[in-house]
């Protein structure tokens, strides 16, 4: 069985929404590449994506976090207004209408969304921002 790679737990990608994350994937030579990839959910289904517009190879985030339409309903191109199915990555709006978003495969396990069979250079991926990262950690210690 493949080793599985925890990327986020379910409960932190919103039904309708989509999170975005870096990840560092080893390449044949051995150099490590930054991997944009996104997770869409609809209901209890999870979808990964390669974070990159078929059309020109641009990030849909042109803005950190910023995937969805105003209304959620469909991932956006922030570099060219191209519109993807959440769940398919079939571009259905825009310069690559009818092509689709690489697929990542996901895993649910135990509660979190995991890729499995994928070279990571690290453990740790690098979220994108989050405005939850803002909030100060507390630490409690006794006297």
């Amino acid at each position: 069985m493949s080793t599985l790679f925890a990327i986020c737990a379910t409960y932190e990608v919103d039904d309708g929404a989509a999170r975005g994350f870096v990840l560092q994937r080893r390449e044949p030579d051995g150099s490590a590449k930054p991997w944009p990839i996104l997770v869409t959910r609809k209901g209890n289904n999870f979808y990964g994506f390669e974070n990159a517009c078929p059309h020109q190879g641009a990030r849909l985030d042109k803005h950190p976090g910023e995937f969805m339409d105003e209304e959620g309903n469909f991932l956006v191109c922030g570099e060219h207004g191209a519109q993807f199915d959440l769940d398919t990555g079939q571009c259905f709006i825009g310069p690559c209408q009818g092509r689709t978003l690489a697929a990542v495969e996901l895993v649910i396990d135990d509660g979190d969304i995991c890729l499995s069979g994928i070279d990571l250079d690290e453990e740790d991926g690098l979220d994108i921002d989050d405005p939850e990262d803002d909030v100060p950690e507390v630490q409690i210690t006794s006297d």
